[in-house]
């Protein structure tokens, strides 16, 4: 499946390791809510850097005591209509300070992609090299926002602040 990262195409590092198959000693691994829960601390043990796949059901809250040892996380749309995922990204970056990878998977369309990147995803698992090719395209879009979110971006209304300050200074 290919994956958009920093508007463009990537080659994804971590190997999707499902549930009852031995992990591999080292190398970057994302395994399911399940299999990490079931004993955390072993899994942060091992070489290599660790994903975690949260289903959107699931209340991030959980994830909160294991963020500083996670360097992926995937948060799931299961279908383009439950938008779940897009709070507990929001929730991930904004109240919790997660600044890992946060990855989109499932259902990530293309229309719905500038949303993503405003809630705090950083990473996309997309169907089709075709999709990659226009994620790309469609992040570098649009550079001024008036909605405040967790990506980072200053909004319009901050940029306009930032200049007048700046004119009335000098």
């Amino acid at each position: 499946m290919p994956l958009v990262k920093n508007g463009t195409s990537a080659t994804d590092t971590f190997v999707h390791v499902p549930d009852g198959a031995e992990l591999p000693g080292d190398g970057a691994v994302l395994i399911s809510v399940a299999r990490f829960l079931d004993d955390p601390e072993a899994l942060s043990r091992r070489e290599g850097k660790l994903g975690v796949i949260w289903p959107n059901g699931r209340d991030v809250d959980d994830l909160v005591p294991f963020l500083d040892r996670l360097a992926v996380i995937a948060l799931v749309f299961p279908t383009f209509r439950d938008g779940r995922a897009y709070s507990q990204a929001r929730l991930l970056r904004e109240r919790h300070g997660y600044d890992g990878e946060l990855r989109a998977t499932g259902q990530v369309l293309r229309d719905q992609f500038v949303f993503m990147l405003r809630a705090g995803f950083d990473a996309f698992e997309v169907k089709k090299e075709s999709d990659a090719e226009a994620f790309a395209m469609t992040s570098k879009r649009y550079s001024v926002f008036y909605q405040p979110t967790g990506d980072g971006r200053i909004t319009a209304l901050h940029r306009r602040m930032q200049q007048r300050h700046s004119e009335s200074a000098g």
